[in-house]
Formats: structure tokens, sequence, C-alpha cells
């Protein structure tokens, strides 16, 4: 499973999830991919088990491209532990998502096959999704230096 290999800090405190993506909401790498449609804390096993369902699905054509990494420490507290006596020891790691978030990215295999392969991996995550295509138009730039 995804973790850091190292921190600065073992653990952080919670923070907010409140508004929308500014930045890894764009198709970098890949031709389709998995955008998030809600905030969430998606741990590394809901990562991992996308990333095993799709790569099942699309056996040994195309690449996934991975674009969210859980860096954030979730403690827990030993049950029946009454109250005080300092923060809990890190359990497990989670990612913070924000809605339009990319999720996972494919490339090299027909669009039939990566929609499928993401609503398999979509199943696999508490959160709702959806499945975008990159488009190949860009937009036309104007040449800096022309005379006007």
């Amino acid at each position: 499973m995804l973790m850091p290999k190292r921190t600065k800090f073992r653990k952080q405190q919670r923070g907010r999830m409140n508004g929308a993506a500014c930045r890894g909401n764009e198709i970098e790498f890949g031709t389709y991919a998995l955008q998030a449609l809600e905030p969430v804390w998606m741990t590394s096993r809901q990562i991992e088990a996308a990333r095993r369902a799709m790569t099942r699905y699309i056996r040994r054509g195309g690449k996934i491209y991975i674009r969210v990494f859980p860096d954030k420490p979730v403690t827990q507290r030993a049950a029946e532990t009454r109250m005080g006596s300092g923060k809990g020891a890190p359990e497990y790691w989670v990612c913070v998502v924000k809605p339009g978030r990319i999720l996972f990215e494919i490339d090299g295999v027909a669009e039939e096959i990566a929609r499928e392969a993401m609503r398999l991996a979509a199943a696999k995550l508490p959160i709702k999704s959806r499945f975008i295509v990159k488009s190949e138009t860009a937009p036309a730039e104007e040449p800096t230096n022309a005379p006007t």
C-alpha cells in the first residue's frame, strides 16, 4: 500500500475539505481519467483496491497513472481508553480529495476498455466519480510579437 517513506512530523491535524480542487484537476498523462465529484479522505487501501481492479481488467495493455497519494496520517486511540493521555498513534494514511480532482488516468487502451476499467475502480471508492476523456483540440496560440 502507498505511504510516505518518511515525514517531518508523525501526526497531523484533521483540517478542512471545503472548496474544489484547484490543482490536479486536468488530465496530464493519459487519455482517459476518473474524476472525483465529492470530497473525501481516500485511504491507501481504497486506492490500492481500485488500482488492482483496473489492472486486472486491462491485463497487459495500456498504462495506469495514479494521481493521488496518501500523505496524511490518521491516528486512532486504543479501544476502551479513558479520556486524556494525548493523541493516538498513527493507524493508516489518507489522501485529501476535493471535488474535481483527477484520481486515475489510463492510456494506451480503447475507450470501451478504459470506461469499464474505471467503472470497476469507481465501485471500490467511497465517492461519486465520473469518466472523462482528454480533449484533443488545444486552444490555438496567438503569436506574441505579431503586428496589430
